[in-house]
C-alpha cells in the first residue's frame, strides 16, 4: 500500500486501521476483475474510516468501475473536497456521460483549470468532452476539439495512443474514413500495451476478417473492448496505489504511536461521532455543488436512494474483511469485534 495512504490511517486506532487497510488492499486487486465486490469492500472501508480520503476515492473509483454512475459522482466530488486534488475529473465527466448529461460533461471540460491538471487527466477530460459533442450530434465539433498540439508529438506516454485513437473515431463519425484509417494506424503504433483496439479497427477498415470474429460477436457487449471516447472507457485509478507494498496499513511501531494520540475510549467515541457528521456534511456540500436549483431535491433523492442500496449489512462487512484477510489473520482474532462493538453501540446490538 502506498505511503501516502498509509499515512493517512495513522489517524485511526489500530484494529479499525489494520480492517481498513485489508479492505483497500482487496479493492485494488479486484476493480478490475470483479468492480461490483471490489465495491462491497470499499463501502465496507468507509463504514470504518468515512473521513479518510483514500476511502472515498476507492468507494468512488470501484462504482465507477462497476457502473454505479451516480455514486461515483458523490463519492468523487467528496474525495476532491477532501485532498484539494482534481485528479478524476475525466471520470466525473464521463459519468455525466453516461447517466445522459452530455452537457454536463462540456461544462466540467470548460470548467477545469487546465494549466493546474496532469497532462493524463487534461488528455481524458477532452476524450470525454469531444464523446459528449458526439452525443450531442455535433461530431464536427468532435473532430476540432482534438485537434490540439499533442495530436501530432512524440510522447510515449499512454494517452497519446488514446488521443489519436479518439481523433481517428471523430473521423470516421463524419465520414472521412482515409484519415480515420491514417490515424487509427498512428494509434495502434503507439500502443504497444494493447490498451485500446486500434489495431483491429485498422484491419475492419481494410476489410481483413480475422478468424475468431464469429465467436467474439457471440460475447456479451460487456465483454468487448471499450476504445477511448466510449463510457465507462476512462482509465480510472487512484492517486496513490492500493496494492503496492504491504497490506498492513504501517507498522506496529507506527500504529502503537497512534494509540498514544487518544487518551481514552471515550475520545475514540466522540471521534467515530465526528467523522460521521463531518462526512454528512461533506456528502451533502459535494453533491449541492453540481445542482441546478429546480433540480435540487430530485437529484439529493437519486443520489441517497443510489447510495442507500449500495449500504452492506454489519455482518456482510465482517465477513468481507475476514475473507480478504483469511491467510494474514493468526487464530483467535474475535478481539476484534468486541473492540469494535465497545466503541460502536450500535454494532454491539446487532
Amino acid at each position: 500500500m502506498d505511503t501516502a495512504v498509509r499515512a493517512e490511517l495513522l489517524s485511526l486506532n489500530k484494529p479499525v486501521a489494520e480492517k481498513v487497510a485489508r479492505h483497500l488492499v482487496a479493492t485494488g486487486q479486484l476493480i478490475d476483475d470483479d468492480p461490483e465486490l471490489a465495491l462491497e469492500h470499499a463501502l465496507a472501508a468507509r463504514r470504518l474510516a468515512s473521513r479518510i480520503a483514500a476511502v472515498r476515492e476507492a468507494v468512488g473509483l470501484a462504482a465507477y468501475h462497476a457502473g454505479e454512475w451516480q455514486s461515483a459522482i458523490a463519492e468523487l466530488r467528496t474525495y476532491h473536497r477532501m485532498s484539494g486534488l482534481q485528479s478524476h475529473l475525466a471520470v466525473l465527466a464521463d459519468c455525466e456521460r453516461a447517466l445522459g448529461r452530455p452537457e454536463r460533461a462540456i461544462d466540467l471540460f470548460r470548467g477545469a483549470d487546465q494549466a493546474k491538471l496532469d497532462k493524463a487527466v487534461a488528455i481524458e477530460l477532452l476524450i470525454v468532452a469531444a464523446g459528449a459533442r458526439g452525443d450531442l450530434g455535433q461530431k464536427d465539433a468532435a473532430v476540432a476539439m482534438l485537434q490540439v498540439p499533442e495530436l501530432t508529438n512524440d510522447s510515449s506516454e499512454p494517452w497519446a495512443a488514446r488521443l489519436r485513437y479518439a481523433y481517428a473515431d471523430a473521423l470516421l463519425a463524419v465520414g472521412r474514413r482515409e484519415e480515420a484509417r491514417e490515424w487509427f494506424s498512428r494509434a495502434a503504433d503507439m500502443d504497444s500495451e494493447g490498451e485500446t483496439d486500434a489495431a483491429e479497427r485498422l484491419l475492419e477498415l481494410d476489410g481483413v476478417s480475422i478468424e475468431g470474429d464469429d465467436e467474439d460477436e457471440e460475447l456479451p457487449v460487456e465483454e468487448a473492448t471499450a476504445g477511448p471516447g466510449t463510457p465507462g472507457a476512462v482509465p480510472a485509478q487512484p492517486d496513490a496505489s492500493l496494492t503496492g507494498g504491504d497490506s498492513e496499513p504501517d507498522d506496529a511501531d507506527d500504529l502503537d504511536e497512534d494509540d498514544d494520540d487518544f487518551d481514552d475510549e471515550d475520545d475514540l467515541d466522540d471521534e467515530d461521532e465526528d467523522d460521521l457528521d463531518e462526512d454528512d456534511d461533506l456528502d451533502g456540500d459535494a453533491r449541492a455543488d453540481d445542482l441546478d436549483d429546480d433540480e435540487d431535491d430530485e437529484r439529493d433523492d437519486v443520489v441517497g436512494d443510489d447510495l442507500a442500496d449500495d449500504e452492506l449489512t454489519e455482518d456482510r462487512a465482517e465477513s468481507l474483511a475476514d475473507a480478504a484477510s483469511a491467510d494474514e489473520r493468526p487464530a483467535g482474532t474475535s478481539a476484534d469485534h468486541a473492540d469494535r462493538s465497545d466503541r460502536d453501540p450500535e454494532a454491539g446490538q446487532r
